[in-house]
């Protein structure tokens, strides 16, 4: 019966703890982003130690870095949000002349069959034929107005405020983290262990950040030589979004592939279209299958299945920073888990 109520409570709590971090959301998922960033930023951190910069000027050198290379990459996709918006009625367009004629091959298609049907098993009194039904008319489509992004505003400003502010006092009392988490997580004999292997799980998420970074970044480099081949235009500005969404495993080269479909019926014409598209589809399997399970196979010892349940969890939970931050949240707890654990019991 004890055992019972334990696991009851457990899934109890369990339940509590996703329905809170669901509620505040717009609070968790900034800090969590913050978290992970700063874990990775940690080398940079331990370099300012070495270096004798004091707590304050370390993580103030760590965060202005880290905002100067975010804005700096939104400042370079600019330009392709732009071009993306300018060719919306183009896209649009095109696609409404695709799904009529797809339209009229499923009419075309029903009319075959009844008219095989009607021969078939003919009737004394058929049914006159049914009237054609009239042509839906394209939706239209309404871009945010000014209205609509003042009052996203705040709420963007706020989660912005939250990032920086979790990023800059967690890179600035990083150690007395770690120092009071091993005290709350081990006996007075283990701590000394347990926030070495704090460290040590810190030290495997920003290798297997970086690691993965070099491979978005090759990945990005191959995109955008592919599509500057095949004379898309902005390939430079695409490498880089394929060089972005990458992190997001999954779910951000299917929307590469999607927004790649978009650029290529606004630039191209007939089966040229899906060229662009297709190609990053290939790079992207090369990438998957070859290359990450070469660079980080060793480094990430994470059962797929495990690895798919928590990114779904993730983007269902928090949206695309849950996608982000999922994979080294659960490599970090992995290693830590590894660490605390009990040692197996010895043969006899």
């Amino acid at each position: 019966m004890d055992r019972a109520a334990q696991i009851a409570l457990i899934v109890l709590a369990t339940l509590a703890t996703v329905a809170a971090l669901d509620a505040l959301g717009d609070l968790a998922a900034p800090m969590a982003l913050a978290l992970v960033t700063g874990v990775v930023l940690s080398p940079l951190s331990r370099l300012w130690a070495r270096l004798g910069f004091s707590a304050t000027l370390a993580a103030s050198s760590s965060l202005a870095l880290a905002l100067l290379l975010l804005g700096g990459l939104a400042i370079m996709l600019q330009p392709l949000a732009a071009q993306m918006l300018d060719q919306a009625p183009k896209v649009w367009a095109d696609a409404q002349e695709v799904l009529q004629a797809i339209r009229g091959l499923v009419s075309g298609l029903a009319e075959a069959t009844r008219e095989v049907s009607s021969a078939a098993v003919p009737t004394a009194n058929a049914a006159p034929a049914a009237a054609p039904a009239a042509t839906p008319q394209a939706d239209v489509v309404t871009m945010p107005s000014v209205t609509d992004a003042l009052m996203i505003a705040p709420a963007v400003a706020g989660q912005i405020v939250t990032f920086i502010g979790t990023l800059f006092f967690f890179l600035l009392t990083r150690d007395e983290i770690y120092d009071w988490v091993a005290r709350r997580l081990a006996s007075p004999a283990q701590r000394g262990q347990v926030a070495l292997r704090l460290r040590d799980a810190e030290v495997t998420v920003s290798r297997y950040f970086l690691t993965i970074t070099l491979i978005n970044a090759t990945l990005g480099l191959a995109t955008a030589a592919v599509l500057q081949a095949l004379g898309l235009p902005g390939a430079l500005l695409w490498g880089l979004l394929a060089f972005l969404l990458n992190y997001i495993v999954y779910l951000g080269p299917a929307l590469l592939v999607a927004a790649l479909v978009f650029a290529g019926v606004a630039a191209f014409d007939g089966a040229a279209v899906i060229f662009p598209a297709l190609a990053f589809a290939g790079l992207n399997f090369i990438e998957g299958q070859f290359l990450t399970p070469a660079l980080v196979g060793r480094q990430m010892a994470l059962n797929p299945l495990l690895v798919f349940v928590a990114l779904l969890f993730g983007i269902w939970l928090w949206g695309a920073i849950g996608g982000i931050v999922v994979i080294p949240l659960l490599l970090w707890a992995d290693v830590l888990h590894k660490g605390i654990a009990p040692p197996a019991p010895e043969a006899a």
